[in-house]
């Protein structure tokens, strides 16, 4: 019994301090993010569309959604504390960047056909709730349904039963990807460049926030070979990005001025 206690209690512990953190990284990205956003108003991805009306929507449903994804990651780093998985390498440098990109591959693929699934027929209910947001914003990321949140984030209580991964790595990869999405789903392109596009497999906001605005295209979440090979890529990402390589107006740190407001001043 006391045996079972303990657990219980490791558990939780790893969960609430997972749920926590993530939390705190979520707001202080969405503020963030959104500051920029209000002071590069040229730089919205869909001219026209303003998502922001939807963020207390977002807000509430990622407060539940997070706690799933925080749950998978707890069930895999406490299965390899209780030694039921393959057991994890030692953490070393020589390692850490090999295993952490091998994480990152094999997320892809975990989350490009989990997330194709759910845009068949008999899964799409569960994933309809994101595609609400149309023009998704900082506070899209994580506003997704459980069904939805538990499929496409499994992969943390499953990947431990496959490759020796460290928790720390397993940890430094959650993190990346909490952030990686946010800005994904920011609704501003500020990472449109060469490396964004063929033949290079990385990508910028403008992948994703296409497949919000179009639903049938680009699938997967940090390279596009998935979507290229599988025909699923947008036939204008290529284009799109290049196009705001060209146009992309000068990063600016200071709000607008409304010309509304210095008429009035003056």
């Amino acid at each position: 019994m006391n045996g079972f206690l303990d657990g219980a209690m490791l558990f939780g512990g790893i969960l609430a301090a997972l749920y926590a953190v993530t939390v705190a990284i979520y707001f202080i990205l969405g503020f963030g993010i959104t500051w920029m956003n209000d002071r590069n108003p040229e730089r919205r991805i869909q001219k026209g569309r303003f998502g922001e009306k939807r963020r207390q929507a977002e807000i509430r449903q990622s407060m539940a959604s997070i706690l799933v994804t925080c749950l998978s990651v707890a069930i895999g780093i406490f299965a390899q504390l209780q030694g039921w998985t393959i057991t994890p390498w030692a953490f070393s440098w020589w390692t850490a960047l090999p295993l952490f990109l091998l994480t990152m591959v094999l997320f892809d693929a975990w989350f490009y056909f989990a997330h194709r699934a759910l845009h068949t027929k008999p899964l799409y209910k569960y994933h309809a709730l994101h595609h609400k947001s149309v023009a998704p914003t900082a506070w899209s990321n994580d506003s997704i349904g459980l069904v939805d949140t538990a499929l496409s984030q499994g992969f943390y209580a499953v990947v431990v039963f496959i490759i020796p991964i460290p928790p720390v790595i397993l940890l430094a990869h959650r993190a990346f990807d909490q952030i990686n999405g946010t800005f994904g789903h920011a609704g501003f392109e500020y990472f449109a460049s060469k490396t964004a596009r063929y033949p290079s497999p990385m990508l910028c906001t403008t992948y994703h926030d296409q497949h919000h605005a179009e639903f049938r295209f680009n699938y997967a979440n940090y390279f596009s070979f998935w979507d290229r090979i599988m025909g699923t890529i947008s036939p204008v990402y290529d284009q799109r990005v290049e196009s705001f390589e060209a146009n992309q107006a000068p990063l600016s740190l200071k709000r607008p001025i409304d010309p509304a407001k210095e008429k009035a001043a003056s």
